[in-house]
């Protein structure tokens, strides 16, 4: 955890503090944007982009939340816009059509009954935008209203979508069968 003072440090331009924040920090935030880009090589280039926006937005951070939190956002941010720039949203930015219920989350299921390695290799598979809203949700623990936020101002029935359409890939993937196949697997709403 980043103490108050070490975070005073970096305010006054103290570089070996900035240096501390990041070997604090450096695993959490290059292991959260691996989860949100997939790709080793990408996410160093979030990270990095993660702590130059830290860097120059230290002033603004005026500690109403954790600094981890502060942290956290700015590296989701910084994973979209790099996927932005990548053009590898696609279609999944569109706001597809609202009248698909939320299903319950398949994730806390599956890491019971799947390998780990299973489960994060059926997330990398998803397209990168379904794969950042499960993450953000279900890992991170964000409302449909804050993922949608975070998504560059995404609505929070399209926000659903996406974790359904999410939800149920990653069913097919680590089960092997279509969701309405599967008796008792997210029939809960």
């Amino acid at each position: 955890m980043v103490s108050p003072e070490l975070l005073d440090a970096c305010r006054r331009g103290d570089p070996k503090a900035f240096e501390e924040v990041l070997r604090l920090t450096q695993r959490q935030v290059y292991t959260q944007a691996l989860r949100l880009v997939g790709d080793r090589q990408e996410a160093e280039d979030v990270a990095q982009e993660a702590y130059l926006r830290v860097h120059r937005g230290l002033d603004s951070f005026r500690g109403d939340a954790q600094f981890e939190t502060w942290l956290y956002r700015i590296v989701a941010n910084a994973a979209i816009s790099h996927l932005r720039r990548k053009r590898r949203f696609g279609d999944v930015l569109a706001d597809p059509p609202e009248d698909r219920p939320e299903i319950a989350s398949p994730i806390r299921l599956a890491e019971e009954a799947v390998d780990r390695d299973e489960l994060v290799q059926a997330l990398d598979r998803l397209p990168p935008g379904l794969r950042m809203a499960v993450i953000l949700k279900d890992v991170y623990g964000l409302s449909c209203r804050e993922i949608g936020e975070e998504l560059g101002g995404v609505s929070e029935g399209a926000v659903k979508v996406r974790l359904h359409r999410a939800r149920r890939r990653l069913k097919e993937s680590l089960f092997g069968a279509e969701p309405s196949t599967r008796e008792g697997i997210g029939d809960e709403v």
